[in-house]
């Protein structure tokens, strides 16, 4: 066996690498379908044993890693083809703790970043928006916060660790680094739009514009943002369609849900109404629906009539304003013009529909001066 490995262990540490992070891939996703099926009440049996048997061939692909890289380096060393116990002994001693100290310590910094991004990111938001911010708004922005700044530390965890074994097993990082270097511009020149895309993400987070959660007009899209990171913004509109959004495609965001939310709603009556009785009704209306058990949580300025809007052609229209938590807006708006029908209905107040008069040839009344 230990000839084998001598003789192949260039290709099965490449294999072995190329399973590992298949296999560290898969056992992410199952982990996310765990959550859901938790979140949707589902039994997760299932799920919990496929991920404990991608636990189980990720730590089978990691020895064939390390026996591999055993075998790699032996043969870099200038052995004469054969892998010996007391050579895999002595290789243990001087490098394989040190690697596996290595593994050990990034695995720990891994999950200390997933477990204390978030809190972090949540005190410094409680922090930025107290007295201005609701509660709401600010989990929203935590953890939109605290997944980006997870995702970064995890790739910089990765990086350096795997820098560090390298290192470790005999390989000169430098050129690595340098062609790194080199790679990056290249990449710099050939992808502008990655680094726009990047870019703009960075400002959208960093000035919270939007978060996950909220609705937003962007790009042409109207819908609730599902995702948002560095690169691209998920939206989904309101007949279900998932959009893909580049942050770079962003160029003006608009946000129906940041903080708090407005309804706006223009109501014509005939031109025949006593104006005065129609806003005191009006008025009524939106003070019932504040002391409302379902929908009076939901409102944060009483809807009240701010104006006579507009002379149209069919009646007179009187604006209605008032304030809701974010997200509800729409659901009072719809309940507001269900009582305001009802409260019409009951007043006798007539709520106009387009009218044409015609007139036919010489009956039209002449209103030239003669």
């Amino acid at each position: 066996m230990w000839e084998w490995f001598a003789g192949n262990g260039l290709w099965v540490l490449i294999w072995s690498i190329v399973v590992l992070v298949s296999f560290v891939v898969a056992m992410h996703r199952a982990q996310g379908r765990i959550e859901r099926a938790e979140e949707q009440h589902k039994s997760t049996r299932r799920y919990l044993r496929v991920r404990n048997a991608m636990r189980v061939l990720t730590g089978v692909s990691l020895g064939f890693v390390i026996l591999a890289a055993i075998a790699v380096v032996n043969s870099k060393q200038g052995a004469s083809g054969t892998v010996s116990q007391a050579t895999v002994e002595a290789w243990f001693v001087e490098h394989g703790a040190y690697i596996l100290a290595i593994l050990a310590v990034s695995y720990v910094l891994y999950r200390l970043v997933n477990l204390l991004m978030p809190k972090l990111a949540q005190r410094w938001v409680q922090g930025k928006g107290k007295g201005r911010s609701c509660r709401e708004e600010r989990e929203k922005r935590s953890a939109t916060l605290g997944a980006v700044l997870a995702r970064w530390m995890t790739i910089l965890i990765v990086v350096v660790a795997v820098m560090m074994v390298l290192a470790e097993v005999g390989v000169n990082i430098a050129p690595l680094v340098a062609g790194a270097g080199i790679a990056g511009i290249a990449i710099g020149f050939g992808a502008q739009s990655v680094i726009k895309d990047m870019l703009r993400g960075l400002f959208i987070i960093s000035q919270n514009q939007f978060n996950k959660g909220d609705v937003v007009r962007v790009a042409g899209v109207t819908g609730l943002v599902e995702d948002v990171n560095m690169w691209r913004t998920v939206v989904r509109d309101l007949d279900g369609v998932v959009h893909t959004i580049p942050n770079g495609e962003i160029t003006t965001s608009s946000n129906y849900t940041k903080e708090w939310s407005r309804v706006n709603l223009n109501v014509p009556v005939a031109y025949g109404e006593d104006l005065d009785r129609v806003i005191a009704v009006l008025n009524r209306v939106g003070e019932d629906l504040v002391h409302d058990e379902i929908f009076g949580p939901m409102i944060i300025g009483t809807p009240r009539v701010l104006r006579v809007d507009n002379f149209g052609d069919s009646g007179i229209e009187i604006k209605i304003l008032g304030e809701t938590k974010p997200l509800k807006q729409w659901d009072v708006t719809g309940e507001l013009r269900k009582r305001i029908k009802k409260a019409f209905d009951q007043e006798g107040i007539e709520i106009p529909w387009p009218h044409v008069k015609l007139y036919f040839g010489d009956a039209v009344p002449s209103t030239r001066k003669r």
